[in-house]
């Protein structure tokens, strides 16, 4: 293991920890602690200062080339969930998860660390060819905020569809509501049935919803007293998922009794949306906590 100092004032730190196939960022500041992996592109970890753990990694997550880190922020990018066309067929949620990103800066204030990081790349896969041009622009400090810049370097069109996949960290399903949902149609991909408005917003899985609905989000913990507030930007949709114990205890990536640990809330597009030839498109979130 190395570690590089790549950033240091008097407000903060950022240090770069390379290990075998993965260089993590790893983030002191006054205002809160947080870890970056630039494999994947991928949140890690965000702690304000005085408050509990935000986002939730598997004890079993894997940080090896060609896998997808389980648990924090993963980016589901170019499609989300399996990609189908014709006779053809590609995993879940894209390739931007799998790549290892760039340091374009890093620059530490007095309330916050932002961080700019890139990756491009063209010919990915043949059902998504395009040449293409990822940034995100984050910034960690009492609140965080995430903003993906997607850019099509190609002579057409293209189309796609993504998520911000957040795992949040809660003290138990059982014990969070998400009011906001409640009002709006979803789609429960468990049952593959249409669903209307409901009486509760359930977090306790087996659960895999995508609610047509794009307000502001409150994941209401009652039992660690904390409300963790979430809102997208260019996002059409929330995902709400937990695999619930009988699918968590068959994923090798994630620890006995994960489940019970996290629920996660994904700003999303699941449905085609257009990138314009030579244009650039975004979305984003921004997450933080009030008093419960």
């Amino acid at each position: 293991m190395t570690i590089k100092i790549i950033g240091s004032n008097d407000f903060g730190q950022v240090e770069l920890v390379s290990l075998k196939e993965n260089e993590t960022l790893v983030i002191k500041h006054h205002s809160c602690s947080a870890k970056f992996s630039l494999y994947g592109g991928h949140v890690l970890a965000w702690q304000p200062k005085d408050e509990k753990p935000v986002f939730w990694l598997s004890d079993k997550a894997t940080y090896r080339t060609g896998t997808a880190i389980r648990g924090g922020i993963p980016l589901c990018w170019p499609w989300f969930g399996p990609f189908v066309k014709g006779e053809q067929s590609a995993g879940n949620h894209g390739f931007a998860r799998l790549q290892n990103w760039q340091i374009d800066e890093v620059i530490i204030e007095p309330d916050s660390v932002k961080l700019i990081i890139r990756w491009q790349g063209e010919n990915m896969h043949s059902l998504w060819p395009a040449a293409c041009s990822l940034r995100q622009e984050i910034v960690f400090g009492e609140k965080f905020s995430q903003t993906l810049f997607m850019t099509n370097l190609s002579e057409e069109d293209v189309e796609y569809t993504g998520a911000l996949h957040s795992y949040f960290s809660v003290s138990d399903p059982k014990n969070v509501t998400i009011d906001n949902l409640i009002p709006a149609e979803f789609i429960d991909k468990v049952s593959g049935s249409h669903q209307l408005p409901q009486t509760l917003a359930n977090c306790v899985g087996e659960i895999d919803r995508i609610y047509h609905c794009n307000k502001t989000m409150q994941i209401v913990d009652k039992k660690w007293q904390r409300i963790i507030e979430v809102s997208s930007t260019g996002c059409q949709q929330w995902v709400l998922w937990n695999p619930g114990k009988a699918l968590a205890d068959k994923m090798s990536d994630i620890h006995v009794n994960g489940e019970k640990e996290f629920v996660c809330l994904e700003a999303a597009n699941t449905q085609w949306q257009t990138i314009p030839a030579r244009s650039t498109v975004t979305i984003g979130q921004k997450i933080q906590i009030l008093a419960g």
